[in-house]
């Protein structure tokens, strides 16, 4: 098996991300202002402060790239 068709399987994939992804932009969206408004105050960044929005970001991201056409 040769490493040459490793990388085009790869970036293949890769090149199919941005269109599949496309459709998460509420969640990204949701995401970024909880992190943002977690990262306005004096105090540090919890680790799990923005969970339901990051499982909601994830999963999205998991449904689109299952729904991608190979």
């Amino acid at each position: 098996m040769s490493g040459r068709g490793v990388w085009l399987r790869a970036r293949s994939r890769l090149r199919r991300f941005p269109a599949a992804l496309g459709g998460c932009g509420q969640q990204a969206a949701a995401y970024g202002r909880c992190v943002a408004a977690a990262a306005a105050g004096t105090a540090e960044v919890r680790r799990d402060a923005c969970l339901e929005e990051f499982r909601a970001l994830r999963d999205c991201f998991a449904r689109a790239a299952k729904a991608t056409p190979k």
